[in-house]
């Protein structure tokens, strides 16, 4: 069961940093800090721990370990970039 929920964390925080770096330059929840993209991205990122959290009622360390929970928000991060660069340079050529 770890090795699927390690999977899944990589897999959703790549997801969501490409999500939310596609519409980045849109900037759809607001022009200040909190509102940025990325911001809400981290935000979403640690409401999806409390979540884990609270439904196996255990601490996330001890089924995500903390390497892997900074290794999946570094990919997630390097994911938003990516999606950021689509967003801007391939989708505004239309």
């Amino acid at each position: 069961m770890r090795n699927g929920i390690l999977l899944w964390w990589h897999v959703l925080m790549v997801a969501g940093g490409f999500g939310f770096g596609l519409f980045a330059n849109r900037r759809p929840f607001g022009e200040s800090f909190l509102a940025t993209p990325v911001v809400v991205y981290a935000a979403a990122a640690g409401v999806g721990l409390l979540v884990l959290r609270a439904a196996l009622a255990r601490p996330v360390p001890e089924v995500i370990p903390e390497r892997a929970l900074v290794v999946g928000f570094a990919i997630g991060i390097a994911a938003f970039l990516a999606g950021n660069w689509v967003g801007v340079h391939l989708m505004a050529s239309r």
